[in-house]
């Protein structure tokens, strides 16, 4: 099979979480781009508006569904609301994030609770839901979740405190792994993508702070771009990695390394 075809995402669905802006936007226009149809969502209505004017804009139709991951009554609903419109979900991509900075010490627990919330308890919930609905019956699916390298380690110590994101983060690393053991029988593969600093709402006050130490140690000596997450989804998401499962891809230019 040529590789065209392996990428070719033709008549799949996929739900984007945190679809509306940032890295959820860019994984949403390549998966556009190769054919998938896509459902995207976001707790705020009007930046998903943006979103769809823009993604009909470049010739990829949308379903939109507002919808706050932190909640566990919001997960039932948006997932129906995607079965009803396409009547299955091919890829599910697990980006919807939150953060904070605190030390450890002065950290609140509120904010604790919510980033557990959002970044991991959502991301389970989803996968057992679209799992259950479309995936295991159908024996095949695509899981692609968001860590980030702050899951995979701590921060630098020039850098704020973020424990909870990046607990939560560490958290998606192993949640990954152990759900593609446990999922491999359905066909269906779970893989994270790792980025590391792309400029973004999440990462403007860390970066205000923090941007030229992040580039002048990082190996290619900047930060992630608006093309630089395109790949990694791609292949995840596509049958160009139907053999890779329980991985995780550090998208950083190369800081992990040093």
């Amino acid at each position: 099979m040529s590789i065209k075809k392996l990428l070719d995402l033709t008549g799949r669905v996929a739900l984007i979480t945190g679809g509306s802006r940032g890295l959820g936007m860019q994984m949403a226009e390549a998966l556009g781009e190769m054919g998938a149809k896509l459902a995207i969502t976001a707790r705020k209505a009007d930046e998903l508006e943006e979103a769809k004017a823009h993604l009909d804009k470049l010739g990829y139709p949308v379903l939109t569904v507002t919808a706050d991951i932190g909640k566990p009554e919001s997960i039932g609903p948006t997932v129906e609301a995607v079965m009803k419109a396409h009547g299955q979900i091919d890829i599910l991509v697990n980006n919807a994030g939150a953060t904070w900075g605190a030390p450890a010490e002065d950290h609140p627990l509120e904010a604790w609770n919510k980033l557990v919330n959002v970044n991991l308890t959502g991301a389970f919930l989803l996968c057992q839901a679209v799992g259950r609905a479309s995936m295991i019956p159908r024996k095949k699916g695509r899981i692609v979740n968001i860590a980030s390298v702050a899951g995979l380690g701590a921060n630098p110590l020039q850098m704020e405190g973020t424990l909870a994101y990046n607990t939560t983060k560490g958290g998606v690393v192993n949640f990954t792994r152990a759900l593609a053991a446990e999922w491999g029988k359905y066909n269906i593969t779970v893989n994270a993508i790792c980025p590391g600093f792309f400029p973004s709402k999440m990462t403007r006050a860390t970066l205000a702070n923090h941007e030229q130490f992040f580039i002048e140690n990082t190996p290619l000596h900047k930060l992630g771009g608006e093309e630089d997450l395109k790949g990694a989804a791609l292949l995840f998401a596509s049958d160009a990695g139907g053999h890779i499962t329980g991985q995780c891809l550090a998208v950083d230019g190369g800081a992990i390394v040093v």
